[in-house]
């Protein structure tokens, strides 16, 4: 049974569920910020998924990252997968630019997370699940 890590419920929004992915917001205004749970009970490493489970997220971060770099027109696309802090295997799809606070640096620890407003998180997750509907 798929549940999802309390940190990620509390710093995160729910936009859709795709074939294996939970896709959600991450609430930081600083980027536009995706991240994606594939929806697998105890897997926290890429090679715990069996191998279509494998190809499947692949295809949606590659899905996932295209559609959001089209959509805000990034000059680069950041996919991460650490898993020091939440143990659930998640993928971060973060759209970069050159005039961001972080750049060319990752954005961990770049710069403090500024959540969005309540209109302002309204406003992008509706736009998100059109995108990724």
């Amino acid at each position: 049974m798929f549940v999802l890590h309390e940190r990620l419920e509390a710093d995160t929004v729910f936009v859709t569920d795709w074939p294996l992915c939970r896709v959600l917001l991450l609430n930081d205004a600083n980027y536009p910020w995706v991240v994606l749970v594939p929806r697998r009970h105890g897997v926290s490493e890429l090679h715990e998924l069996d191998q279509y489970d494998r190809q499947v997220l692949i295809e949606e971060i590659t899905d996932s990252s295209h559609r959001l770099q089209n959509h805000v027109k990034a000059h680069k696309m950041n996919i991460g997968a650490l898993g020091n802090v939440v143990p659930q295997l998640h993928v971060h799809v973060i759209a970069r630019f050159r005039e961001d606070a972080a750049w060319p640096k990752p954005v961990w620890g770049a710069v403090p997370g500024q959540p969005y407003g309540p209109e302002a998180l309204a406003a992008r997750v509706a736009e998100l699940k059109t995108l990724f509907a």
